[in-house]
């Protein structure tokens, strides 16, 4: 299983950038997917989740992104992608894409991320956003 992120970059603040994450070597739909972003000097943390592509389908976005951050996802592609918006100077961090197993990672009810569900990363993409 590999995921390939890419789409960082330096940027100024308020200017948005497209993160992607090309998956291989399992059944794409079938898995959970997610976002992760660590900053130096600061733990891992949850950025955005989505479901597996089947079925009904949900995603979630902590509530510091929301309206900033969109998670989604191509299965025919096997690509996931963070769209980000509005970009800020803490916005700063290595992101990282990944992926659960069906009913893992990424829940409804409540909906909320968790990160030890996750069995898969990819190498982490920079974004550094400048004031």
């Amino acid at each position: 299983v590999q995921l390939q992120a890419s789409g960082g970059g330096l940027v100024q603040a308020g200017e948005s950038l497209r993160l992607s994450c090309a998956v291989s070597g399992l059944d794409f739909r079938y898995y959970a997917i997610g976002w992760f972003r660590q900053a130096p000097g600061k733990v891992r943390e949850g950025v955005s989740c989505g479901s597996v592509g089947v079925g009904d389908t949900y995603t979630y976005t902590v509530d510091p992104l929301k309206g900033r951050f969109i998670i989604s996802r191509d299965n025919e592609n096997s690509l996931i992608f963070l769209q980000m918006n509005d970009l800020k100077p803490e916005d700063t961090a290595v992101y990282y894409c990944a992926i659960a197993q069906a009913g893992y990672g990424c829940y409804e009810r409540p909906r909320r991320i968790v990160l030890r569900d996750y069995d898969y990363f990819g190498q982490g993409t920079q974004v550094t956003v400048s004031s």
